[in-house]
């Protein structure tokens, strides 16, 4: 499917969540350890957002696997950040495998990443889209099923929803729309995230005044504890909550 990653907390170089770590992003886009629901690695592209400050991300986002890039192991040692997420990408058969596809998706501060699969694609999910205007439509990063979770989400967003509810509500609608459906959604403006974990694993470690919330756990340090299936995970880097989604979770498989 794919996996990914958000960090909050005391900046630290992005190789120490890319590469250092030994089940680190770039590890488990070649051995990943519990891809339900189909695919055995993460080639189809990559990307990594980061805070430079109080402005907007940066993004460096390619359609080839993160361990085909001479540019980003050095790029990653020499960039620190307080604020991180990432994602490596397993394309769902018959979607397009270009940069704009590769999460993570932005605007403005947001930053957002898909891990899963809309079932029935696109048909199950016209009418939510339809709800969506149509320059949105129009410019939809990529033909995918992932771009058009995040059109749902900024759409609510724009609109001054909640972080938690955007997501939720999103969740929910598409859960409905498409049962079956696996929704794990990463959404973070740099100082909060949130993350839905709805029939992928997920993972988060709260310590020190961080939060790392990633599809596994990047290490065997203590502290990881996983995201109950059918819920939100609202972290800063003080704090952490469990929110139930009030969805319908899909199966595990």
């Amino acid at each position: 499917m794919c996996r990914h990653l958000a960090y909050l907390g005391p900046a630290l170089p992005l190789a120490a969540l890319l590469f250092d770590p030994p089940h680190s992003l770039a590890r488990q886009s070649w051995a990943p350890r519990d891809m339900r629901g189909g695919g055995t690695v993460n080639a189809d592209g990559f990307g990594v957002g980061w805070y430079p400050g109080d402005g907007p991300p940066v993004r460096y986002r390619r359609a080839t696997p993160i361990w085909s890039d001479a540019t980003l192991p050095a790029l990653a040692a020499a960039t620190s950040a307080g604020a991180v997420l990432a994602a490596v990408r397993s394309a769902t058969v018959g979607m397009p495998v270009v940069e704009t596809a590769a999460a993570p998706f932005g605007e403005g501060r947001w930053l957002f990443s898909l891990n899963g699969v809309v079932a029935g694609w696109p048909d199950s999910v016209a009418s939510l889209a339809a709800g969506l205007p149509t320059r949105d439509l129009l410019t939809l990063d990529a033909p995918t099923d992932a771009a058009l979770l995040w059109a749902l989400v900024r759409h609510r967003l724009r609109a001054g929803a909640d972080p938690a509810e955007a997501v939720g509500r999103t969740v929910r609608e598409v859960a409905a729309a498409a049962p079956g459906s696996r929704l794990n959604l990463l959404l973070t403006d740099g100082r909060l995230v949130v993350a839905s974990a709805g029939g992928h694993a997920l993972s988060v470690r709260a310590t020190g005044g961080s939060v790392l919330v990633s599809s596994e756990p990047l290490d065997e340090e203590p502290g990881w504890r996983p995201v109950p299936d059918g819920h939100l995970a609202v972290a800063t880097a003080g704090r952490l909550d469990f929110i139930p989604t009030g969805g319908r979770p899909a199966d595990d498989g």
